[in-house]
């Protein structure tokens, strides 16, 4: 169907009346029982949610917050939002008490929805007793409102309500280099035009199955998931945990894949646990038999029926790429934003390159700034930060190209490779960023520490490296203190850890013996640290490190 000019909201009603009993979302609830959701029976419970959100009253636009795991309800809580006339705010399933406190007052939650969690008691602290809470039927145990009482009272709202495409329908809370998330505010032409557009470019119909389980609280996961089946009619399947994921997946048979590096590396070491490398490697060059090996190892991962695998959020590295390629999965690697509502760069089938993030979508521009920083521009691009105009302005150019923050180089085909960060922020391999400053201070706070260096792009967790004050080196001669010092930092890592988000908790400290001065240029005239010269002075002994799995490594 011709999408053009249509919002997310009038997508909802053409599903209702188009496809009212056909399967649209496979819930699990456990012990492998399900509950199936078609399109009539999905827009129904959403439009008797938007009647008893109408019922509160509330001031036009509110913000309402929505924590949860993936589920049927995140969905049809975000088209009850909507169809009620406000605004969603989802918040990542993983946030401590001080982030989601932080959110839901900055954006003026009246309302929370509350799904599936596996650590509510750490987050429930940071709730203003003021927000209203609803639960999902997933939930952890509370008192709230329940989802399913509220549907069964409430008829549905009958008229269809109809948002402007300039009208502001969610804000997305991300990591800001402060520490504290900006709120990225998407209208709903931002969104009608990145689904539209991923759909039309990956050719993707109404008959495609696909398994949600990446957090829809990331654009990523929304744009192409949510959104996308929106935009052509596809069926989604939920999963129960990490537990029965393989059996998720067998159960939906998905059609589209998309995952992070990170659980593509893990699909690949549970295959070379089972069948080693250099075994697998000998049977796919037996002609005949390579065959029936492919399909035996994507099926065993439920990914035989993929016609199309995707990557995002952090960069892949060339072997894994390498390695599913040869199984037959092409694995097309993108490239968004929050600020683009992840639409901006993607490989195409038959036409990716290895370490490119692939071609600007339809209606992207993009250009490479004199300082080498990536400049793009869209319809998908946000109408700026919640609350903060000065952060929007120094965001864009004064032609309206969003700065990126990372540097980059365009080839003969238009393909866009990423070569280094403008900016500090960077992305752990699942697809997080990380502030570094803020937990570089925390850690300064001891007095044994004279610089530190917050990294770990595209590692699973950061890590810091520390150089030592001129008063501590020369004790480190002396056994006692250097194991005196190595249980306080230990106790420091603890420390640390305790005050940040789960994805910025650091996985180690490195304490290094070098001297980080102006002469061998590690530090500014100014005495700032030169990020990328120490990042790059000790990057081959990383991956070592990690595998060390010790909380104090001396370097």
């Amino acid at each position: 169907m011709d999408t053009t000019n249509k919002l997310p909201l009038d997508m909802v009603y053409h599903w209702e009346q188009a496809k009212k009993n056909s399967l649209y979302m496979t819930q699990p609830i456990g012990d492998g029982k399900v509950v199936e959701y078609t399109w009539g029976r999905a827009v129904d419970e959403a439009r008797r949610m938007a009647a008893y959100l109408k019922s509160l009253n509330l001031p036009e636009k509110s913000r309402i917050g929505l924590i949860s795991k993936n589920c049927a309800q995140w969905v049809m809580t975000d088209w009850a939002i909507w169809m009620a006339g406000h605004i969603s705010v989802p918040l990542y399933p993983t946030l401590n008490a001080d982030t989601v406190n932080y959110i839901l007052n900055h954006a003026e939650c009246e309302v929370l929805f509350v799904g599936k969690l596996d650590d509510w008691d750490m987050m429930k602290p940071g709730v203003p007793e003021s927000v209203r809470c609803i639960s999902f039927p997933l939930s952890p145990p509370n008192d709230f409102e329940t989802w399913d009482d509220i549907v069964s009272k409430y008829p549905p709202l009958e008229e269809n309500t109809h948002r402007d495409a300039d009208e502001l329908a969610t804000i997305v809370y991300t990591s800001g280099s402060t520490g504290r998330p900006k709120g990225v505010m998407l209208s709903f032409g931002n969104m009608a035009f990145a689904a539209a557009g991923g759909i039309q470019t990956l050719g993707v119909g109404p008959e495609e199955r696909m398994l949600s389980y990446l957090p829809l609280a990331h654009v990523f996961e929304r744009t192409f998931v949510e959104l996308g089946s929106l935009y052509s009619g596809f069926q989604l399947y939920f999963a129960d945990s990490l537990d029965t994921f393989v059996q998720d997946l067998q159960r939906a048979q998905p059609t589209l894949f998309l995952s992070v590096p990170r659980l593509w590396v893990k699909f690949q070491h549970g295959v070379l646990q089972k069948l080693p490398k250099q075994k697998l490697d000998r049977l796919l060059k037996v002609p005949l038999l390579n065959r029936v090996i492919k399909k035996k190892v994507l099926k065993g991962l439920g990914l035989d029926k993929v016609k199309l695998a995707g990557s995002g959020s952090a960069p892949l590295s060339h072997d894994v790429l390498d390695w599913y390629r040869n199984l037959g999965l092409e694995l097309l690697e993108g490239y968004g934003m929050s600020e683009n509502f992840a639409y901006s760069h993607m490989n195409k089938p038959g036409r990716s390159r290895t370490g490119y993030v692939g071609e600007a979508l339809p209606g992207v521009e993009v250009k490479i700034s004199d300082e080498g920083e990536v400049l793009v521009k869209s319809p998908a691009t946000m109408m700026g930060y919640y609350k903060d105009e000065e952060k929007t302005r120094e965001t864009f150019t004064e032609d309206g190209f969003l700065k990126t923050g990372d540097k980059g180089e365009i080839d003969e085909m238009g393909r866009l490779k990423l070569t280094g960060r403008i900016k500090e922020i960077f992305k752990t391999s699942k697809g997080k960023y990380i502030a570094p400053a803020p937990i570089e201070n925390r850690l300064m706070s001891h007095d044994a520490i004279e610089m530190v260096c917050v990294s770990g792009a595209n590692q699973t967790q950061p890590h810091a490296l520390v150089m030592l004050g001129e008063e501590t080196r020369p004790k480190l001669a002396d056994e006692n203190f250097r194991k005196e010092l190595e249980a306080s930092f230990t106790n420091l890592i603890k420390e640390v850890n305790k005050t940040v988000d789960p994805h910025e908790q650091l996985a180690f400290i490195t304490v290094v013996s070098d001297e980080w001065s102006i002469e061998n240029s590690f530090l500014t005239p100014t005495l700032k640290l030169k990020r990328n010269v120490v990042e790059d002075a000790y990057q081959e002994k990383v991956d070592n490190w990690y595998a060390q799995k010790q909380p104090v490594i001396w370097q």
